[in-house]
């Protein structure tokens, strides 16, 4: 059994961990009230964005349209939405690794990868990394960011040097439940049982100009929602991982509480015999 003065050194260092933890918590918990505030307001423009895409992309006059029309795929880009800091359960882990299984053997991938976490992953496997962004998920503020992923983006896209665009995040459904996602950003998908070219809308200057726009504004809405939801599960997920934590850290303290008594419990009782025992020599 441990000596007193190490088990009392074990209580005191869980003790200051624990206070650590809680406020590590605290935190956690105040940044994802404020990040799911924000994802509660990006979403209805993100909705509304998808809804002008999908009204014209199925128009017979926007079919050759560079955002719309497949091509062979020889190359493809991820954007791929990670946290710069661990102490989050697998959030990190979870989106990387679906993001991996997600390539194909061969393929000519090129990633911009957010986060140090998946800069760092994804560079341990060898992938080509044309961009990083750190320090995004831990701003208030990183609209300036979407803005400059959404030109690397369509740059990519436009110039040919890829053939097809995936975003990696994850999704946020509740405190408890995050989702890793890969979803496709371009080429955008039409419907081809719904083209259609009706005469009750006049777009200027004209169709194929208005879809760039509109491809323009429902990308950056895209990256915007995705960089909320993946920075509200991060928090939620680390909130979680601090409250069990946290509730390891009360068992510990309640084991080494009772080897400490224990132990002392032994001792007095140890002086008490070898007192009785003096006692009766001398007597």
């Amino acid at each position: 059994m441990p000596s007193k003065k190490v088990l009392k050194r074990r209580l005191t260092s869980v003790r200051s961990t624990q206070k650590i933890i809680k406020a590590m918590n605290m935190v956690a918990a105040a940044k994802l009230q404020k990040d799911k505030s924000r994802l509660t307001a990006a979403r209805p423009f993100f909705i509304e964005a998808q809804k002008i895409i999908n009204v014209i992309k199925n128009r017979e006059d926007v079919a050759e349209s560079i955002f719309l029309k497949p091509r062979e795929v020889r190359s493809t880009a991820y954007l791929i939405i990670t946290g710069d800091r661990g102490l989050c359960g697998g959030y990190n882990a979870n989106l990387c690794e679906k993001a991996l299984a997600h390539m194909n053997d061969g393929k000519n991938e090129k990633l911009i990868v957010v986060g140090l976490k998946g800069i760092d992953y994804f560079r341990r496997h060898g992938k080509n990394i044309l961009g990083r962004y750190d320090g995004v998920l831990e701003t208030a503020f990183y609209e300036e960011d979407v803005k400059r992923m959404m030109r690397d983006i369509i740059n990519l896209y436009v110039s040919g040097e890829v053939d097809e665009i995936y975003v990696a995040y994850t999704q946020f459904e509740s405190v408890l439940n995050h989702v890793p996602s890969v979803e496709k950003l371009l080429p955008i998908s039409r419907d081809r049982d719904a083209f259609s070219n009706p005469d009750d809308m006049r777009y200027e200057q004209d169709t194929d100009f208005f879809l760039s726009r509109a491809v323009r504004l429902y990308i950056g809405a895209f990256i915007y929602t995705a960089l909320l939801e993946s920075s509200s599960c991060e928090q939620a997920a680390r909130m979680l991982s601090m409250d069990t934590a946290a509730n390891n850290a009360s068992e510990i303290q309640t084991k080494l509480t009772r080897v400490y008594n224990r132990g002392r419990q032994a001792a007095i009782t140890r002086e008490i015999s070898e007192v009785v025992a003096a006692q009766q020599i001398g007597s």
